[in-house]
């Protein structure tokens, strides 16, 4: 995987990647909950939809609305086994390792960190 900086440089090359942002009820999610919470909540969501070797709703997995971390999977490729096929480089059908989880996690949480700015 590429570090979190060349992903999101990559990413933001794409029309659809570059067209999720946060909105601000999220924003104020964000700064109620913190940014650790979230964080936490990243790690939750990426070890429960993705980590597994066969999801069986892959592709589907992902919301599209309602938590900041949702949107940033989708701006960053990291939704689905797919997704992290295409951009990342991380092959469909084994489970991701807990080094995959983190990478993913912190180009998610790098993602969060552009948009409050």
């Amino acid at each position: 995987m590429d570090s979190p900086e060349i992903a999101l440089e990559k990413l933001s090359k794409s029309k659809f990647r570059s067209s999720f942002h946060l909105r601000k009820y999220m924003i104020e999610y964000i700064n109620q909950k913190g940014i650790d919470a979230v964080k936490s909540h990243a790690y939750d969501f990426i070890n429960e939809r993705l980590k597994p070797a066969n999801i069986p709703n892959d592709g589907h997995q992902t919301p599209m609305k309602n938590h900041p971390v949702f949107i940033a999977q989708h701006a960053t490729a990291t939704c689905c086994r797919g997704c992290l096929e295409k951009w990342h480089h991380i092959p469909k059908g084994r489970a991701l390792t807990d080094t995959e989880v983190d990478q993913i996690v912190a180009i998610i949480m790098a993602w969060i960190a552009r948009e409050l700015k």
